[in-house]
């Protein structure tokens, strides 16, 4: 029923503790696809040594985390996809959990849940800005990725229809795909945690780039141009795409970067005249607004 994609990169330790997540489910119709983006460690003979079946090993050129997940997509051969970052792991109940609810609730196409948080092997809470929703939530998504790549589960169709990893984008490329699936269809959050995201090491992307606001920028603007949005929607992610530009802009400046800091503020300005009229509503189950 279930392929599930684990993009990894150097990270055989952690990675082994992923796949016993995997291999723990008490749901147990599933196909686990391994995407080595390029691994010079012991990677592959560690995933050889489980023996299983239903892991698919596949080894590529280093490429990116994007370009590795979109490879396990190509290659899924199960109606639904499950997405696992290396570095994190599930809870034993994780697919049977998400299996049930859209088996209760069929409205549904993509599904996603609560999370665990453990950085630097101690763990933390989550702070009012991550809390999730269900339903129509596109306007939720804008300030920062709620949805976890790790704790989804979604119809292979969806990603057929709506398109997959924007190999372009060094990060936020999760933050883009949610951004384009969730202005058109509902989501189903399970406030259970079912996941557990681990953070603080070195290898970490998002401590690669400083600003990652910056990344985000170009994913609204990508998304607002689209085609794809209601006027609604795009009031609100160019409102979105004006708070984070000033906000960016203040950045440069505290950093000296006048020239950056200029861009920001020319951006934002830019934009201003898209952006007035928006307003958050509450996310429901029914159609996105004109």
């Amino acid at each position: 029923m279930i392929t599930i994609v684990i993009p990894t990169f150097n990270r055989s330790a952690s990675l082994k503790q992923a796949i016993e997540s995997v291999r723990a489910q008490e749901f147990a119709d599933w196909e686990l696809i391994v995407v080595d983006d390029g691994s010079e460690d012991d990677t592959g003979a560690m995933v050889a040594g489980f023996g299983d079946p239903r892991i698919r090993y596949v080894f590529t050129e280093h490429a990116g985390v994007s370009a590795a997940r979109n490879r396990g997509i190509a290659l899924a051969q199960r109606p639904w996809i499950c997405f696992l970052d290396s570095d994190d792991y599930w809870m034993p109940l994780k697919l049977k959990r998400e299996v049930c609810e859209l088996e209760r609730d069929n409205r549904y196409s993509v599904i996603y849940t609560n999370e665990i948080w453990i950085r630097r092997g101690i763990r933390v809470n989550q702070k009012k800005i991550h809390q999730k929703y269900s339903g129509w939530i596109y306007e939720r998504c804008l300030p920062l990725c709620i949805i976890s790549p790790s704790s989804v589960l979604l119809q292979r169709d969806v990603l057929a229809a709506e398109g997959v990893f924007d190999e372009s984008l060094p990060v936020c490329e999760d933050y883009e795909l949610w951004l384009r699936i969730t202005a058109r269809l509902p989501v189903r959050f399970l406030d259970e945690p079912l996941i557990v995201k681990t953070g603080g090491h070195a290898d970490q992307l998002s401590h690669k780039y400083w600003g990652m606001d910056r990344f985000r920028v170009q994913a609204l603007i990508k998304t607002y141009s689209s085609g794809r949005l209601t006027p609604r929607q795009k009031r609100w992610t160019a409102a979105e795409i004006v708070r984070k530009a000033e906000i960016l802009a203040e950045g440069f400046g505290n950093r000296e970067k006048t020239e950056e800091a200029g861009e920001y503020s020319n951006l934002a300005r830019d934009w201003e005249e898209r952006a007035r009229g928006g307003s958050f509503l509450n996310p429901t189950l029914s159609e996105p607004g004109a």
